[in-house]
């Protein structure tokens, strides 16, 4: 199932929008359902890493030891 979402642009944005659009040959919704997709794809790898530095219980490892493990 698919969901309608409405927003506003800058000026600025919308024209950037448009410029990418035309030299890529695709279409406006195209370029914001891929920048949305990978905003959201960064947004959880983020979290994912903010979850694990703020766990005590999760060692830090030094570059050397992280050499060692992986046989480098």
């Amino acid at each position: 199932m698919a969901s309608t979402v409405s927003l506003r642009l800058s000026d600025e944005i919308a024209g950037q929008l448009e410029e990418i659009s035309r030299d890529t040959q695709r279409t406006k919704t195209y370029i914001i359902k891929a920048a949305l997709k990978q905003y959201l794809d960064d947004f959880a790898d983020y979290q994912v890493a903010l979850d694990r530095l703020n766990d005590k219980d999760d060692a830090i490892l030094s570059s050397k030891e992280m050499r060692k493990r992986l046989g480098v």
